[in-house]
């Protein structure tokens, strides 16, 4: 199996929580020219009519200045992993687990699987935790490509 995982650099900031918030500052990311692979709006619990956006990539001293005129800035925390890989039934199960073992206790996650291939993004609590965590993934990976070659070797 073959896995990536990377950090991916994170900007955020407030939204108004009403029709058209989140879509007006997406707008002057999008005129810049920023091709967005990470979208993340929640709603506060803490404060009423305001809400949270996260995005990413952001590259370029356009897109950087946009982006601070539209209220966002680079975000340090949580640590945002982007994943991506051949998928197998339980692959999320058993990398969880593993990550559970070694202590690692998950800010967050979302995946998907289309066809043969998952991707998501995972957050952490640190750069320790990260780093264990990818350590952790290739593991998987290697083992998974010995299951599937002995499996491959009794047919």
């Amino acid at each position: 199996m073959s896995f990536k995982m990377h950090r991916v650099h994170v900007w955020s900031g407030v939204v108004v929580d009403e029709p058209g918030g989140v879509a007006a500052k997406l707008s002057l990311l999008s005129h810049a020219g920023a091709n967005l692979e990470y979208v993340y709006t929640q709603r506060s619990a803490d404060q009423s009519g305001k809400g949270l956006l996260c995005v990413a990539p952001l590259v370029g001293a356009d897109q950087h200045r946009i982006a601070k005129e539209a209220g966002l800035c680079e975000t340090q925390e949580p640590i945002v992993m982007r994943l991506e890989g051949d998928n197998d039934a339980g692959l999320a199960s058993r990398v969880k687990q593993e990550w559970a073992k070694a202590g690692i206790n998950l800010h967050g996650a979302c995946m998907t699987v289309m066809g043969s291939r998952f991707v998501g993004y995972v957050t952490f609590d640190s750069v320790h935790d990260a780093n264990e965590a990818a350590r952790i993934l290739a593991e998987v990976g290697m083992d998974s490509k010995h299951v599937t070659a002995s499996v491959n070797g009794r047919h």
